[in-house]
């Protein structure tokens, strides 16, 4: 009962533009150390962007006709688990008249209708994901209550990090107390 009235308080707030941390308990290897900036959340689930990992892969190679918008040899970030085969661009816009959706101030999604030499004009950093990571009705709410997920405060930097490899402990450090000895732990705690 406790933790519907967990899922249910939760849920008068929107995750939305804040980001989802898994949990060292998290042994899904989709999310294993990973960091999610949470783009849509209401009572009919959740969608995000897994912000940290690279591929070995580049925008040129995948999505050349995004190579405008962004360097042609950024890597392109595997999003999340669901239509990995989808791309789908974050940015941060100069001009918020191509944004269909902004998610952490000028931080977003373009319109489905924004042409590349637009979103060029109009952002002033992207990054392209390849798939993106999806909750359904009432899932991310349980699964933050069993504790798989710790929520904080996006900043823009962290969207746009450069060493995504630190992003999960970077975050954790900065949240201190218990979660900056949290990010400290191996991988591997049989190797401690």
């Amino acid at each position: 009962m406790a933790r519907l009235a967990l899922a249910s308080a939760m849920m008068d707030e929107s995750l939305a533009g804040q980001l989802l941390l898994a949990s060292p308990s998290l042994r899904d290897p989709n999310f294993e150390r990973s960091v999610v900036l949470i783009g849509v959340h209401s009572a009919d689930g959740a969608m995000g962007i897994v912000l940290n990992r690279p591929s070995d892969v580049t925008v040129g190679e995948a999505a050349p006709q995004l190579e405008e918008a962004v360097s042609d040899s950024e890597r392109v970030y595997v999003g999340g688990p669901v239509q990995p085969s989808s791309i789908v661009f974050l940015a941060e816009f100069l001009d918020p008249t191509p944004a269909g959706l902004l998610v952490l101030g000028r931080i977003g999604f373009p319109t489905p209708e924004a042409e590349i030499g637009e979103l060029s004009q109009a952002t002033e950093r992207g990054r392209v994901f390849a798939g993106f990571a999806g909750w359904g009705e009432g899932q991310l709410e349980a699964e933050i209550a069993q504790g798989d997920w710790i929520a904080q405060a996006a900043l823009p930097d962290d969207v746009f990090t450069e060493v995504p490899e630190r992003l999960w402990s970077d975050v954790l450090t900065r949240m201190g107390g218990s979660y900056a000895l949290v990010a400290r732990m191996p991988a591997d705690p049989s190797v401690n």
